[in-house]
């Protein structure tokens, strides 16, 4: 069974349509502003962003990348969107 394969959309026993093994997509912003030693209040205020988007953005909880909140953060903290989003592939819930 190849990788394509695990992308298939498969019919379950109720006829609804499911993806499975399609991974997941994490944010590590936390990871990169504790060792800037900068807090999420200061990268909002920064950013000009609200602190509740900051604090989504740090838990890993986002569900919608807004592309300007990622480029603001990326310009802020000097790095790269790659930095700041993970793929794990496989993730199964």
């Amino acid at each position: 069974m190849g990788r394509t394969s695990e992308y298939k959309k498969e019919y379950d026993t109720k006829n609804i349509f499911y993806i499975k093994k399609y991974g997941k997509m994490h944010v590590c912003l936390a990871e990169i502003i504790d060792k800037k030693h900068m807090t999420r209040n200061a990268l909002a205020r920064a950013t000009d962003t609200r602190f509740e988007v900051v604090k989504k953005w740090y838990d890993d909880s986002v569900t919608t990348i807004d592309l300007d909140v990622l480029a603001r953060f990326c310009y802020v903290l000097d790095c790269r969107p790659e930095d700041l989003i993970k793929y794990q592939l496989g993730y199964a819930e």
